[in-house]
């Protein structure tokens, strides 16, 4: 069986890319006025369980993949 390469996974990058924008966002925040960064952090909240749902889908659509697979002689 193959293994997985994680560099090619679509999840694995979604969440490098959620990672690196929050982080880069968040630290911004730390050089505005603090009711700005307050609405900044409120974002990047509101925004989380959207980038959740999307692996979650993407690992679903994986799974479905791997259970509609023909099955190969052992």
């Amino acid at each position: 069986m193959n293994k997985p390469n994680l560099l090619k996974s679509r999840k694995f990058w979604l969440l490098v890319a959620d990672t690196v924008v929050s982080t880069a966002t968040y630290l911004v925040t730390a050089f505005v006025d603090p009711a700005i960064a307050e609405k900044v952090i409120w974002v990047i909240l509101a925004w989380q369980p959207v980038v959740v749902a999307v692996i979650i889908g993407i690992a679903m659509e994986d799974v479905a993949v791997l259970n509609n697979a023909p099955y190969k002689d052992v």
